[in-house]
C-alpha cells in the first residue's frame, strides 16, 4: 500500500498549487490528480451540492487504491470532511487530509498583532469553518472576505491585467483596513494570484498558503503512518492527471502551472 498514489482532487486547477507542494516535498510520491472540471466552481453552489460533489469523486479516487485522500478545496474541505474521515478513514482505513485546519495553525503561528484575514470562496465564508477553526484561540480578531471572481480568472489562465487588479483592490482593501498582519489565502486557487495579492497587501503582511499547509500535513501523515513510498527513484514517477468534464482548456493550464509532470491528462466519468 506504501507504493499506492495518493489522491488528490479540487473543483478545478486550484488543486494543483497542492499537488505541487506534494510534489516537492515528497518526490518519490505519485499522485493522482482529478479536477472536478464538470462541475467546478464549487465555491458559488450551495454546500449540500458540494458534499454531494466531493464524494463521488472521493469514491471514485478511493475505488482506484489510492493510499490517501487529499481534499485540495476549502470550500469542499468546509462541506464534507466530517462525512470524508467517516467513510474512508474508519470504514476504508484511507487517511484524509483537507486544508482549513492546517492553515489556520499556520495562521496563528504566523501573526504577530492577532489579526488575521481569510479571502475565501462564498461558499467557505458562509460555512464559517474558518471562523470554527479560529475559536479554539482566544483574542484572535479574524477578518473574512469572499473572493469569488478569483477562481473565474485562475480557472481562465489569467493571474495579471487591469480588470483583475481592480477586482483585487475591491476584495483586498477592506481587509488591509482591518490592520491584518497574516492572510490566509482561502482558497487552493488563490497562491496562484500570490504576486498580485502580496502587492496590494504589502509585504509586513504574512500570506499564508492553504496549498502549503496541507502538504505539509500529508508529509507529516505519511511518515507518521508509515505510509512513505520506499524504494522508488522520483526520476520514473508517472502522476495522473484527469478531468470530469471539458479538456480543451484544463489540459493546457494544467500544463502552465505545473509543467511537463503533467503529461496526457485524461477523462474520469463520475456521477454527476
Amino acid at each position: 500500500m506504501s507504493n499506492a498514489p495518493i489522491g488528490i482532487f479540487d473543483s478545478g486547477l486550484g488543486g494543483l498549487t497542492v499537488a505541487r507542494s506534494i510534489m516537492d516535498k515528497l518526490p518519490q510520491e505519485q499522485i493522482l490528480y482529478v479536477g472536478d472540471t464538470a462541475h467546478t466552481p464549487y465555491g458559488t453552489k450551495p454546500i449540500a451540492t458540494v458534499r454531494e460533489l466531493a464524494l463521488n469523486v472521493m469514491d471514485e479516487l478511493a475505488s482506484r487504491g489510492v493510499k490517501m485522500l487529499v481534499i485540495a478545496c476549502n470550500t469542499a474541505s468546509a462541506a464534507v470532511l466530517r462525512d470524508a474521515r467517516e467513510r474512508y478513514e474508519v470504514d476504508a482505513g484511507i487517511p484524509v487530509v483537507e486544508v482549513i485546519q492546517p492553515a489556520s495553525k499556520a495562521a496563528v503561528a504566523a501573526t504577530r498583532n492577532r489579526k488575521i484575514g481569510v479571502i475565501a470562496t462564498a461558499a467557505t465564508v458562509t460555512s464559517g469553518a474558518y471562523k470554527d477553526a479560529f475559536a479554539v484561540v482566544p483574542d484572535l480578531e479574524v477578518t473574512q472576505q469572499a473572493c469569488p471572481r478569483f477562481v473565474e480568472f485562475v480557472e481562465k489562465g489569467i493571474t495579471t491585467g487591469a480588470e483583475l487588479n481592480e477586482v483585487a483592490r475591491e476584495y483586498l482593501d477592506p481587509v488591509k483596513t482591518a490592520g491584518v498582519d497574516t492572510l490566509v489565502l482561502g482558497c487552493t486557487h488563490y497562491p496562484l494570484l500570490t504576486g498580485l495579492i502580496s502587492q496590494h497587501m504589502g509585504e509586513r503582511v504574512t500570506l499564508i498558503s492553504s496549498s502549503e499547509s496541507a502538504a505539509n500535513e500529508v508529509y507529516q501523515r505519511l511518515v507518521r503512518e508509515n505510509l512513505t513510498a520506499s524504494e522508488v527513484d522520483p526520476l520514473q514517477v508517472q502522476h495522473e492527471f484527469y478531468g470530469t468534464g471539458s479538456l480543451e482548456s484544463f489540459a493546457p493550464l494544467a500544463r502552465r502551472f505545473l509543467g511537463p509532470v503533467v503529461g496526457d491528462v485524461r477523462q474520469m466519468e463520475v456521477p454527476a
